[in-house]
């Protein structure tokens, strides 16, 4: 009998060993360490935990080269709701991850950076990051930021060196600011609405998610253009980079409301996206230029002189990087150029 209580314990243990500990997400206080959250079975190998899900964007932030994997959690019994051309409606206790690493530096192999987590609880969501020890076996609240001195890392073979900058909690408002309320940046269906490859087998991410019961049933939205894809028009790509660059803050709603700067995927007003758009404040981060965007002529463009800028007081976006994005700036000079 003593046998079988202690087999009973044991298989009871092993079932819940890599179980979320929903307490944790929705408590008030963040854990100190990320394995606490039991969002892992693997945690190094960021092999996720039942019910935990890996997801893609299509078209990806830019974040000094760094790789990302991201990951989905919602509690059982409740599902996430379809908002059209906007994030789906997550319930409390569900959680997005996103870890950042380097997967070649001359140090090592890949190289763990931060891991962040978006918490929706009763009042709300929550940003805490977690920062990589140098084993690599945990990450670690860091509430006041982090910054890795001087790593290389190699860039389609290209030896590459940064400060890579975690940010502190204030600055997770500076994207993640909506109504002034902390909230979600990218799984929208249209930058969902493709095929990744689970445990499994391929399967659209959508599609999955329905099956799995994690978001209600809907149609979902068409695709957005990946910016990288060169057989797509460039003003496609270049309205994708801007959404998911900038139009999470450049919104109506978002944290550079009062700008008047509007540079989402749906917006379709030339002014609002910029087009001989006159800035709020003149000054030393216009350049003394006179529009956010003059067609046919990008060296006369706010926009573009700020993202070719790495000035802290000049560059947009003015966190999240340490790095000149020459892919980008590339991307939109083009379009600027190439608009009429």
């Amino acid at each position: 009998m003593v046998k079988q209580i202690i087999v009973f314990f044991i298989l009871l243990n092993s079932v819940n060993l890599w179980s979320v500990n929903l307490e944790a997400i929705l408590s008030s206080k963040p854990e100190k360490k990320l394995s606490d959250y039991q969002l892992f079975e693997d945690l190094t190998n960021q092999l996720p935990s039942d019910g935990v899900h890996p997801y893609i964007l299509h078209s990806a932030l830019f974040s000094d080269y760094a790789d990302k994997e991201r990951f989905v959690y919602v509690p059982e019994g409740v599902k996430a709701k379809f908002k059209p051309n906007e994030v789906y409606e997550f319930p409390v206790g569900a959680v997005l991850v996103k870890t950042f690493s380097y997967s070649e530096t001359t140090s090592m192999g890949k190289k763990l950076l931060e891991t962040r987590l978006l918490l929706n609880q009763e009042n709300g969501w929550k940003a805490h990051t977690y920062v990589w020890n140098e084993e690599q076996t945990d990450a670690f609240l860091k509430v006041a930021g982090y910054t890795y001195e001087n790593i290389e890392f190699l860039k389609n073979g290209e030896l590459m060196q940064v400060s890579y900058r975690v940010p502190n909690q204030n600055q997770c408002k500076e994207c993640h600011l909506k109504n002034n309320a902390i909230m979600p940046i990218g799984p929208k269906s249209r930058n969902l609405n493709f095929s990744i490859q689970y445990k499994d087998e391929e399967e659209n991410q959508i599609s999955f998610w329905i099956e799995n019961g994690l978001v209600e049933n809907h149609m979902p939205l068409d695709l957005i253009v990946n910016w990288t894809d060169q057989s797509a028009t460039l003003n496609h790509r270049a309205r994708a980079y801007l959404d998911i660059n900038c139009g999470h803050c450049h919104l109506s709603s978002g944290s550079a409301s009062n700008t008047g700067l509007y540079l989402n995927y749906t917006e379709t007003n030339d002014m609002n996206i910029g087009i001989f758009k006159k800035p709020v404040a003149a000054g030393r981060a216009s350049a003394d230029l006179k529009y956010s965007i003059v067609p046919g002529k990008p060296q006369e463009s706010i926009l573009l002189h700020r993202m070719n800028s790495l000035d802290p007081g000049v560059m947009m976006p003015e966190s999240g990087r340490a790095l000149l994005h020459s892919e980008g700036v590339e991307l939109i000079n083009d379009w600027i150029e190439n608009l009429q």
